[in-house]
């Protein structure tokens, strides 16, 4: 019993030092920008930085755009397959998983071979065109995570019982999503937004092929150029993602005390 006890705690230990040591020399290196002395000038002058500041917004501006495009097509697909189509729940669940086997470098080309200069849908032509294509992307990248928040949430709750009560009282479907089954996954949306803003924030492949100016392709320019500031936005990074996973266990937690 002792000898197992303190296996779990060396698997613990060794798990811990796996993550943190990397992550702890990467932070002791991005304060050594001034010789002799430990300081945050490498934050400084990234946070000074006018193309950290526009790359940043965009990407956050981005991220918001993907969640609430994501949100209008994922609700209303996992609530009919989860109130009336369950058999097709097998292959909705296998789409959804598409996006973690295709590489994304393999979906970015394929849509610059759809939506190029000489197609009939130029969408690569004008910079909205261009973003609303990133746009497209990203909710395909954020698909697995975003999907399976919602059906979480979903399955949670009685659907087939909420649905007939309002349909009693008259309601249209999109009433009912609305007004009765939103309010009740608000928990697993907030799980799957935030999800996909940490996804988004860190994503380079689709911004440097489409050529935007995103956080990922600056923090790729920044590595190739710079010693102690890449060091420093790796951490911010870690800590923006960090933030988030911690969001989400604390909406996980809210929403199960509540439904105790």
């Amino acid at each position: 019993m002792k000898t197992s006890r303190i296996g779990h705690w060396l698997a613990i230990l060794i798990g811990t030092l796996y993550f943190l040591v990397p992550l702890a020399a990467t932070f002791e290196f991005s304060l050594r920008k001034v010789r002799g002395v430990y300081s945050f000038e490498a934050y400084r002058v990234v946070l000074a930085d006018p193309h950290f500041q526009a790359s940043f917004s965009f990407s956050v501006a981005l991220a918001i755009v993907t969640i609430i495009f994501g949100m209008a097509i994922i609700v209303p697909m996992a609530y009919f397959v989860e109130l009336r189509l369950r058999k097709l729940r097998p292959f909705i669940e296998f789409v959804t998983l598409l996006p973690l086997v295709v590489p994304a470098i393999v979906i970015v080309f394929g849509y610059l071979r759809l939506y190029n200069s000489s197609s009939l849908l130029p969408l690569t032509n004008s910079s909205l065109g261009t973003n609303f294509l990133l746009a497209c992307g990203y909710v395909t990248l954020a698909l697995p995570y975003m999907y399976r928040s919602i059906e979480t949430g979903l399955r949670s709750i009685d659907v087939r019982t909420l649905t007939e009560a309002g349909e009693s009282l008259g309601a249209s479907s999109g009433t009912i999503i609305w007004r009765v089954i939103l309010p009740n996954i608000r928990s697993a949306m907030l799980s799957g937004a935030f999800l996909t803003f940490a996804i988004v924030i860190g994503e380079f492949t689709f911004a440097s092929l489409l050529n935007r100016p995103a956080f990922g392709p600056y923090l790729q320019l920044i590595g190739a150029n710079r010693a102690y500031e890449p060091a420093a936005l790796a951490v911010m990074a870690f800590m923006i993602t960090w933030a988030c996973m911690g969001i989400i266990q604390v909406i996980s937690r809210n929403a199960v005390a509540a439904r105790h």
